[in-house]
Protein backbone atom coordinates (compact mmCIF):
# COMPACT_ATOMS: atom_id res chain seq x y z
CA UNK A 1 0.00 0.00 0.00
CA UNK A 2 0.87 3.82 -0.46
CA UNK A 3 2.56 5.40 1.87
CA UNK A 4 0.39 8.44 0.64
CA UNK A 5 -3.18 7.82 1.73
CA UNK A 6 -4.47 10.29 -0.56
CA UNK A 7 -2.26 8.89 -3.55
CA UNK A 8 -3.41 5.38 -2.94
CA UNK A 9 -7.35 6.50 -2.84
CA UNK A 10 -7.40 8.34 -6.08
CA UNK A 11 -5.49 5.62 -8.06
CA UNK A 12 -8.00 3.08 -6.07
CA UNK A 13 -10.47 5.18 -6.94
CA UNK A 14 -9.57 5.76 -11.04
CA UNK A 15 -9.00 2.05 -11.20
CA UNK A 16 -12.30 1.24 -10.21
CA UNK A 17 -14.45 3.45 -12.16
CA UNK A 18 -12.48 1.90 -15.41
CA UNK A 19 -13.54 -1.46 -13.94
CA UNK A 20 -16.90 -0.72 -13.66
CA UNK A 21 -17.62 0.95 -16.78
CA UNK A 22 -16.16 -1.67 -18.79
CA UNK A 23 -17.86 -4.45 -16.73
CA UNK A 24 -20.91 -2.52 -17.59
CA UNK A 25 -20.49 -2.11 -21.26
CA UNK A 26 -19.20 -5.85 -21.36
CA UNK A 27 -22.67 -6.67 -19.74
CA UNK A 28 -25.09 -4.59 -21.40
CA UNK A 29 -23.61 -5.54 -24.87
CA UNK A 30 -24.01 -9.66 -23.91
CA UNK A 31 -27.34 -8.61 -22.79
CA UNK A 32 -28.46 -6.99 -25.77
CA UNK A 33 -26.88 -9.40 -28.19
CA UNK A 34 -29.26 -11.51 -26.06
CA UNK A 35 -32.07 -9.68 -27.15
CA UNK A 36 -33.23 -9.28 -23.45
CA UNK A 37 -31.40 -6.63 -20.74
CA UNK A 38 -31.76 -7.57 -17.35
CA UNK A 39 -31.07 -3.93 -15.69
CA UNK A 40 -30.81 -5.70 -12.37
CA UNK A 41 -28.03 -8.42 -13.24
CA UNK A 42 -26.37 -5.63 -15.14
CA UNK A 43 -26.13 -3.47 -12.24
CA UNK A 44 -25.54 -6.25 -9.61
CA UNK A 45 -22.21 -7.63 -12.26
CA UNK A 46 -21.25 -4.15 -11.74
CA UNK A 47 -21.11 -2.98 -8.11
CA UNK A 48 -19.22 -6.57 -7.79
CA UNK A 49 -16.72 -5.76 -10.07
CA UNK A 50 -16.47 -1.79 -8.45
CA UNK A 51 -15.98 -3.79 -4.94
CA UNK A 52 -13.61 -6.08 -6.20
CA UNK A 53 -11.25 -3.75 -8.26
CA UNK A 54 -10.95 -1.93 -4.48
CA UNK A 55 -10.48 -5.11 -3.03
CA UNK A 56 -7.41 -5.80 -5.52
CA UNK A 57 -6.32 -2.43 -5.49
CA UNK A 58 -5.20 -3.45 -0.95
CA UNK A 59 -2.32 -5.78 -2.39
CA UNK A 60 -0.92 -2.81 -4.50
CA UNK A 61 -1.30 -0.55 -6.94
CA UNK A 62 1.74 0.23 -9.95
CA UNK A 63 0.72 3.99 -10.40
CA UNK A 64 1.25 4.33 -6.70
CA UNK A 65 4.69 3.11 -6.78
CA UNK A 66 5.56 5.03 -10.12
CA UNK A 67 4.57 8.33 -7.80
CA UNK A 68 6.35 7.67 -4.97
CA UNK A 69 9.74 6.80 -6.81
CA UNK A 70 9.37 10.70 -8.24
Amino acid sequence: MCKNTKIWIKAAIMRAIRTIAQTFVATVGTAAVMSEVNWKVVISATVLAGFLSIATSLTGLPECEEKEKS
